[in-house]
Order: structure tokens, then sequence, then C-alpha cells
């Protein structure tokens, strides 16, 4: 009812804030409002097109079908492990990804021991996270003494090692609108409890085949965690909140790339596997953003040439959008999320904004591109400075050490980290209508500048004796002679030739 009023859901993290809309997105489908073409899809999103169907229907709804703690249907979660929950649950810390861990029963991991509790806002949240983002691993639960030795086995969630793309506009309900992908099936099937009528969930005495997917309420609202919250009352009239949780493994599904992977941004691993783009805890997203725009661009140039029918996806129906809206706020941003682990254990969030705006994919895609280049070039060029100084500095240098002694004049790590501001600010100009020509000798001035400076930082430790000044006098000279070699991209041979 209020979704054009809101511009953001509650969360904690940028993975709860996903796994809230994941959620919100079958509800949408459950209620029937959906649209079943592409193109009555863009009327949606042009018109704005109310969402408050799905508010009449949740109100015609049973209450108890809605009850996170109900004894028998408790929302999202698997009842079958309630005479388990006592002697086999921990604290609810380890509902909250970033709390549990790598999950493993055998690691020591006294912190899910204390009772904390969780208020059921945040317990639900922490859930809905859950299902969608937990990475694989080994439950604490036992699977001898509990329902059958795959209970233990986690599997990797439905949005887990990769990243998550979302459309949005100015308000929660554009973000609704743009991402509901088109259907002419019946995609009502809710997942409300695990023991519900009109499906048959998984056992866990052996590893289960996926399942297939009934449609996109179905796809939104997998139970890709089997969970049990216990609650505690709240106290004087405060809310209730959680005091103990058991998980074990939950839903497979058997997903189908064109109708289930909607925004994935396919990419090709150093191997030839082609996946969807995962995230990296050495390559920030905002680096991957050519990628993204090149799947809108694409989808617009065989749009406009085809004789052949293009596949429907997120970016084929962004890239029909009209450059014109009918009520004026034609910008739109791609939201890119992911979840990083080591192995099982989640280590943080990775998150990037792309602005967007109807008819501008291919600027956007060029100046990506080649704001890319210009920064992975000067990243090269102080790599290069650095191991300049190493060679004065070092003459004779043990081989273990070395690694370690070219670290001290590298300046890669904070020009990566300053070049994040300068490349959404092209970005965003570009998204405003600006040519991306004329866009970049200005950016381009802004990161050698501040490659410079960040050199110079490094540089000003070493002593002002002649070995120091000539070590800085070769990494000066190493980083403007990388910056105008033949593998330079244009825009900064430009910008080195004019400033000579």
């Amino acid at each position: 009812m209020w979704a054009d009023e809101l511009t953001d859901v509650d969360g904690d993290t940028p993975g709860e804030k996903v796994a809230v809309v994941e959620f919100l997105l079958a509800l949408c489908y459950a209620s029937g409002i959906y649209p079943t073409s592409p193109e009555e899809w863009q009327r949606w999103v042009q018109s704005e097109r109310p969402l408050d169907g799905v508010a009449d229907w949740l109100e015609g709804q049973r209450d108890e079908d809605w009850n996170l703690f109900h004894p028998d249907r408790p929302l999202g979660q698997n009842s079958l492990l309630r005479e388990f929950l006592e002697e086999h649950g921990t604290g609810p810390a380890q509902l909250v990804l970033e709390r549990a861990g790598d999950y493993n029963q055998f690691a020591d991991h006294h912190h899910l021991d204390h009772p904390d509790p969780l208020p059921a806002a945040r317990a639900f949240r922490a859930m809905l996270t859950q299902h969608v983002f937990g990475p694989s691993g080994r439950a604490r639960i036992s699977g001898k003494a509990t329902l059958g030795p795959t209970i233990t086995n986690l599997a990797t969630g439905r949005l887990a090692g990769r990243v998550r793309v979302l459309a949005r506009g100015r308000t929660l309900g554009d973000m609704l609108r743009l991402n509901l992908t088109p259907t002419t099936d019946d995609p009502r099937m809710l997942n409300l409890t695990w023991d519900q009528e009109g499906i048959e969930r998984r056992g866990f005495t052996s590893k289960p085949p996926p399942r297939p997917v009934r449609g996109y309420a179905d796809l939104h609202s997998y139970l890709g965690r089997s969970v049990l919250l216990k609650p505690k009352p709240g106290l004087h009239g405060e809310q209730a909140v959680v005091e103990r949780v058991l998980i074990g493994a939950g839903e497979l599904l058997d997903l189908d790339t064109d109708a289930h992977l909607q925004d994935a941004v396919m990419s090709v691993t150093r191997t030839g596997e082609r996946k969807p783009l995962w995230p990296s805890p050495t390559r920030d997203l905002w680096r991957e953003a050519h990628a993204l725009y090149a799947a809108v661009a694409k989808r617009a140039s065989n749009l406009r040439a085809a004789a052949e029918e293009v596949p429907d996806n997120l970016y084929a129906r962004l890239a029909q959008l009209p450059k014109e809206g009918g009520n004026g706020h034609q910008r739109y941003d791609l939201l890119a999320v992911g979840l990083l682990t080591n192995k099982s254990t989640p280590i943080g969030w990775v998150i990037s904004d792309f602005p967007f705006a109807p008819g501008q994919a291919p600027a956007l895609y060029q100046a990506s591109l080649r704001g890319s280049q210009v920064a992975e070039h000067i990243a090269r060029a102080l790599d290069r400075a650095a191991y300049r100084a190493w060679e004065v500095m070092f003459p004779n240098p043990k081989p273990s050490d070395k690694k370690s002694q070219i670290a001290r004049f590298d300046a890669r790590g904070e020009q990566w980290k300053a070049t994040e501001e300068p490349f959404h600010t092209l970005l965003a100009d570009v998204a405003e209508g600006a040519i991306v020509d004329e866009c970049m000798p200005e950016y381009t001035k802004w990161l050698v500048e501040m490659a410079c400076e960040f050199l110079d930082k490094r540089l000003d430790p070493l002593p002002s004796n002649g070995q120091g000044l000539r070590a800085r006098a070769a990494a000066r000279r190493g980083f403007k002679d990388f910056l105008t070699n033949f593998q330079a991209p244009d825009d900064l041979t430009g910008f080195m030739n004019g400033e000579a």
C-alpha cells in the first residue's frame, strides 16, 4: 500500500535488504499482481502502476499462516525440527550470516551459545537472508540424532556465489515493478512453511535431486535452509524475541538460466567456464560496471537489428524503455550486491550502485569501459613505479623479502579505493546526458593527479641521501613512462601528451 511512498526497505546489511525485496516480489506474484508481457511491464513502469492489490490480498489471508512462531506452521521454517530444538539448537547468533561463522559443528563457536535474544523483526530478516544467501558448509545440527545424515549438508543459496542485480527507481514501488519478470504462467505457489499443502518437500536420508521451480512466487520465497526459531515472550508489552535457533539443510532448486537468472551478468572464468558475475575480494564491484552496461547495450542493439526474436530478460526490458518516461522519471539505478566468502565463511558484503537512464546504455558502457581501462593502466603504472624504487633501494635483496619490500612503495591500494568516487561521478554525468569524449579528460586528470599524490606519499619516507633521491627519481620516471607506453589507452595517451 505504501510502496510508492517508501524509498527503501529496512535491513542491517545490503544482503538483508535484497532478501526482503525478494520476499516482496514473491508476495506480488502470490497475490496476482504482476505483468504478463514485456509490453505490459513497460506500461507498469512508465505509469507507476499501483501495487495496492498486494496489500488487499494480504488482508484476506489467515493470520496463522503468517505467524513466525506458529506451533505447527511457523512462517518460513521447518516445524519437523521442533523436537530437536532444545538439545541441538544454539543461541540466535547462528541465524545472522555475519555472526554465524562457517556453521561447522566441529568448530569452536562458543559465541553461538550466548543467549542474547534477537528481536523478532530482525530474526525474520536474518532468516530470509539465510534462505537466499546462505553459503555452503556443514550444519551444526546432528544428522544421526535428528532428521537424517544430509540435514547437515548446507547447499549454496540461490543468490550466494554470484552478484545479484536489482533495477531501482525513486521508490520501493519502482524497484518492485522494475524487477517483476513478466509471465503468463500461474506463479502463485508461495512458500509459507515447510509442511504445507501443494508441495512435497525433500527428505534428509539422502541427497535429493533439485526440484523444479513452480513459478516466480516459489522462486523468490524458496526455503534454502531448514530453520526453526524458539520465541521468548516479551515482557511488559514488549515484542517477542528469538532465544534459540536450529539450522539445517533446505531446498534445492533446478534453476533455468533464462527464466530464473534474469539479472545475471555472465562472465568467463580463467578456465573458460561461463558463470554469473561473482563477488571478488580483490576486485571491487564498480570495476565490473562495463559488464552490466554491456548486457543492456547488447540487448538494445540486438533489438534494433533483429530479425530473430531476442530472449526476454531484465536487460532486454530495460533496453526497451523509452528515453522519456510518461511520468518524467526516466532515471534508474542498477544495484549490485554480493556476499564475499572464504570457502564457507562469510567475510562481508560487496555493493555498488550504477546509474542507468533509458537510451544511455551504449554511452554508459563506453564510459565505464574507458574509465576502467584508464584506472587499470594507472594502477599498473603505480606497480611499475614501486618496482623501480625497490630496485634502487634494495640492490641485493633476499628473495623471501622482495614482496614486502616492494609493498612499501606500492600505492595501488589507496588509488583503487579513491578511484571509486571519480568513476561514479563519470557515470552519473553520462547518465544525465553528458558526452563521454568530453568527460574523459577531466576524469583522467583526476585519476593521474591522485596517483601522483599517493605515489609521493609512499616515497616520502625514503632517505634524503643519494640513494633515496635516485629511488624517487626512478619511481617517478617509471610511473610517467608507463603511463605513455604503447599499451596505454587513448584517453590516457591523449591527456599525457596534452600535459607534456
